[in-house]
């Protein structure tokens, strides 16, 4: 069994997995485009937006879409975040750094009683984030 998020995007599907697959160390295994499901050329608008996306790393995959209104407008996410965890301070800094461009640091990525350095961010995207490094033991 796995569990693999789902992530929905209000029409930038595309830039986020590029941005995640980047600073991830990812592939996008696939981007399938609306215009490309059957009937998906009855709304122009739609044509180039994500019906179905999957990027992989590490072992471990994250798929998404472009919630498109009227059949699935965007709902801003919330009461989750998607938890990266990694082994050394610099790269939780630099995981951080990249995603919190143009987003919203909830918590600044330091040092915390339960781990070396651990952070909460919502990239410009709206994927609430937390980043950590846990503690050595």
């Amino acid at each position: 069994m796995q569990l693999n998020p789902y992530l929905f995007f209000n029409g930038d599907c595309e830039a986020a997995f590029r941005l995640y697959a980047k600073t991830l160390g990812g592939e996008i295994e696939m981007l399938m485009r609306y215009g490309d499901a059957p009937g998906g050329d009855g709304n122009p608008a739609l044509r180039d937006k994500v019906i179905h996306g999957s990027l992989t790393f590490g072992g471990q995959r994250l798929m998404g879409s472009d919630a498109c209104p009227p059949q699935h407008p965007y709902i801003k996410p919330d009461g989750f975040s998607v938890c990266v965890n990694v082994d050394s301070v610099a790269e939780a800094r630099r995981i951080f750094d990249a995603f919190a461009e143009g987003g919203t640091v909830r918590m600044p990525l330091d040092k915390t009683f339960f781990a070396q350095g651990f952070g909460l961010l919502v990239d410009r995207y709206g994927t609430p984030w937390m980043i950590n490094c846990v503690q050595a033991r």
